[in-house]
């Protein structure tokens, strides 16, 4: 049986927040998944720059047989989709924070939104908030210096701690009930995040509407593979041993250290 792979990518570990709840709903699809930690974060590059990455990463998937690819990253997502759909001939599922659902669900009429600054900046992230925003309070933060300590294991030191309750315990003050993680990175914060929110802040992120839409798109474009387990490949080219703490032992997957 033919597997008709997903090509996932994002500036690192971060999109295996993703991953995991893709290969959840769709056990039958095989992955590859790109951690380009070397150029983490994009948050902090410029337009071009991510558009560069974003193209690099794109044809790499595709030579290795990709037939639809997980933009798995807010940045990448807010700054280069578009050029990426228009560019090449697959489906491109991208990610941006959950606004719609923190404007839907929130009672105080005030949202957190935690991203990255690359994220926050771009042109498709303000045409959401307009668009979903009307008559609520938006407080951006900028969560500067989070995913270089995620990249390095550091998911439960001192210096994230720290960094978390300088960004959210103003958003507290202000009286938020819903705070949206705009970085696919955040979300193995949660616990940490949580810690600090108590259980009166809803904390939101992308994950399971992404696998909803990518299994969406592989049944609408005839590319979904049934019957047995699928095989995963997770190539980075940082510090593959972050990834075997972080995927610990999920079924059929391989990592490799890659220059890709």
């Amino acid at each position: 049986m033919t597997k008709h792979a997903i090509g996932i990518f994002d500036s690192g570990i971060g999109g295996i927040s993703i991953w995991k709840e893709i290969i959840q709903l769709l056990p039958h699809q095989k992955t590859i998944y790109l951690a380009d930690s070397k150029n983490a974060p994009y948050g902090q590059k410029s337009k071009k720059e991510i558009i560069a990455l974003c193209k690099k990463n794109t044809e790499y998937l595709l030579k290795k047989g990709c037939t639809i690819i997980v933009v798995a990253c807010n940045t990448a997502t807010t700054n280069a989709i578009q050029l990426l759909r228009d560019s090449y001939d697959i489906p491109f599922i991208g990610i941006e924070p959950a606004i719609k659902p923190a404007a839907f669900k929130t009672a105080t009429n005030t949202i957190g939104i935690l991203a990255t600054k690359g994220t926050l900046n771009s042109r498709l992230f303000a045409e959401t908030s307009k668009k979903y925003m009307d008559g609520i309070h938006v407080i951006e933060q900028i969560g500067e210096g989070l995913v270089p300590l995620i990249e390095n294991g550091a998911l439960k030191s001192k210096e994230t701690t720290a960094l978390l309750e300088k960004y959210i315990r103003p958003m507290l003050l202000q009286n938020i009930d819903c705070l949206v993680l705009g970085c696919t990175h955040y979300p193995f914060l949660i616990p940490q995040i949580k810690k600090i929110t108590g259980a009166s802040v809803q904390i939101i992120d992308s994950g399971l509407a992404v696998a909803k839409q990518t299994k969406a798109i592989l049944k609408q474009q005839g590319l979904s593979d049934i019957d047995v387990p699928a095989q995963h490949l997770i190539l980075s080219n940082g510090n593959a041993s972050i990834l075997q703490e972080i995927v610990n032992g999920i079924a059929n997957t391989r990592i490799i250290q890659s220059d890709f």
